[in-house]
């Protein structure tokens, strides 16, 4: 194999598949990143057994052929190399190893055959579908902080992707839940979505999505099985295993009753729930609101350090309620609000609170309370 390239095409493809390779491997090949060179285009390709990701970059290929080499060490020698270099990876002689070349650099590579390298199979994926970019980035986005992180509940370790009916629409909705709060973000359905099995994409796979789809253009082309889950951003190609479980019946969390409506400025609260949360106990960070006659009274009270309340005024005409939350929680939600307002609809300090922009939002959150 003989191919040399652009050092920035290079670093920036190895960025996207690196990141994939755990840094402690028993089994040696997958520490390694898969390199082959034909035509005039080189692709590189990482897996950890679940994800995989693969991105060709075009390439001067001197000699067509593959090869194995450490995908960290690989990363790093590049990201040193000086901008606007040319590296050449040169295999001829020896085939444990590959000669890189850059300037007057040097670096002797051990490699491993490219016959060893696993290869994830997606001969079954029955759905194919091409979604904007911006909206996949969207249901991302609001939905991933949410994600458990139990690992003994691994259904909820993942965001739920799956299509519903509602009022004569098909939406593709992203939901994910930890047990104390859900979130549930939708979308109108992009053609061929209709019917596709209700998948739970793994949180690893999450969040190289979420770094993947920033360069990607403006589509991105998502092709589905009940196991596996493959996303193409241009010339870059992300394939996962998926969660292997069923997802809770999420509908019977989300209060429909709730009639007490709390209309408030998003920004002024956020900003007093952090105040007042400086002296919680990093355990509990739970915070009172006393709601009633427009008002909201923010209290935390810690028996180590003392109390802190904040008052602000809010659009409220219902009974008056006390209720508690998890100030790390409360947080997390208002983050993810695209407007200046947050509509909190509330039945009583032991049921779920629904959180939304305004009536009828396509992102909808649910928060359990605390008891306080």
């Amino acid at each position: 194999m003989k191919v040399t390239l652009e050092r920035a095409a290079l670093l920036k493809a190895l960025g996207h598949v690196h990141r994939v390779v755990e840094r402690r491997n028993t089994i040696p090949i997958l520490s390694n990143v898969l390199l082959q060179a034909k035509g005039a285009s080189l692709t590189l390709k990482a897996t950890d057994l679940d994800i995989e990701i693969t991105e060709t970059l075009a390439a001067d290929v001197g000699q067509p052929g593959g090869t194995t080499l450490p995908a960290h060490t690989l990363y790093d020698i590049v990201r040193k190399i000086p901008e606007g270099a040319q590296v050449s990876l040169d295999m001829t002689g020896d085939s444990s190893q590959l000669l890189l070349r850059s300037g007057r650099s040097r670096f002797q590579l051990q490699s491993l055959p490219e016959t060893d390298f696993p290869d994830i199979s997606t001969a079954d994926l029955t759905h194919r579908f091409l979604l904007p970019a911006a909206d996949l980035k969207r249901l991302i986005d609001k939905t991933q902080f949410a994600i458990s992180t139990e690992e003994t509940r691994y259904y909820l370790n993942g965001i739920f992707m799956h299509t519903v009916e509602v009022e004569g629409r098909t939406l593709l909705r992203a939901v994910a839940t930890d047990g104390h709060r859900l979130a549930r973000v939708e979308t109108p359905a992009p053609a061929g979505a209709a019917g596709m099995p209700g998948v739970i994409v793994p949180r690893k796979a999450v969040s190289e999505i979420q770094k993947l789809v920033e360069d990607a253009g403006e589509e991105v082309q998502v092709e589905l099985s009940t196991t596996k889950a493959r996303f193409t951003f241009g010339a870059v190609v992300l394939t996962t295993k998926l969660i292997d479980g069923t997802f809770p019946d999420y509908q019977r969390v989300i209060p429909t009753g709730n009639d007490k409506r709390l209309v408030l400025d998003k920004a002024p609260f956020a900003a007093a729930v952090d105040r007042v949360s400086t002296i919680s106990s990093e355990r509990g960070r739970a915070v009172k609101l006393s709601i009633g006659d427009g008002r909201l009274v923010l209290t935390v009270n810690n028996p180590d350090s003392g109390s802190a309340t904040e008052e602000l005024e809010v659009d409220y005409d219902a009974a008056p309620i006390d209720i508690g939350f998890n100030a790390r929680y409360l947080l997390d939600i208002t983050q993810q609000l695209d407007s200046d307002t947050a509509l909190l609809k509330l039945a009583d300090p032991g049921s779920p609170t629904l959180v939304q922009d305004r009536d009828g939002a396509a992102a909808l959150y649910v928060l359990m309370p605390m008891r306080v």
